[in-house]
């Protein structure tokens, strides 16, 4: 492991740390600074291509599912930790359908009902741009129909 201070090669590990998700961060010190630094390991599981709408194939990209949450959430009082959860939990759902190709509209609709539960607005946000909500008669009956499931 390099050293992000002095890039020597060498470091020893003083502390280890497992996750509920099975990575594991690991405290370490330098060799040759003794500076100390952390390092996150964790598991890399195969995950499906995803067939987008247009029938062409895409590795799933967790980056950027993570942009677009991250996006939807901006501005809201939501923990950057619980969107890290979120993509998590759709990365592993996907993990564990074991399966080679997967429509990209299952990822969508893992990360709708998601954002649903943490937040309507970001859902609200998220749902215009993945549901193609293109009028705002679409919008209403969408912000009608979360009103109408809150009162109940």
């Amino acid at each position: 492991m390099k050293c992000p201070y002095c890039q020597h090669v060498g470091s020893s590990v003083i502390d280890t740390t497992k996750d509920a998700q099975g990575g594991i961060r690991r405290r370490r010190v330098c060799d040759a600074c003794n500076q100390r630094f952390s390092t996150y390991e964790r598991p890399i599981l195969s995950t499906p291509l995803l067939i987008k709408r247009d029938g062409t194939r895409e590795q799933f990209d967790r980056e950027k599912l993570l942009a677009g949450l991250r996006m939807a959430c901006s501005k809201r009082p939501i923990p950057a930790a619980q969107i890290d959860k979120l993509v998590d939990s759709i990365e592993s759902e996907l993990q564990k359908r074991g399966r080679s190709e997967i429509s990209s509209r299952v990822v969508g609709d893992l990360a709708v009902r998601g954002l649903k539960e943490i937040d309507h607005i970001a859902y609200i946000r998220y749902a215009i741009v993945y549901l193609r909500m293109d009028d705002l008669h679409a919008i209403r009956e969408e912000i009608d129909h979360l009103l109408t499931e809150e009162e109940n």
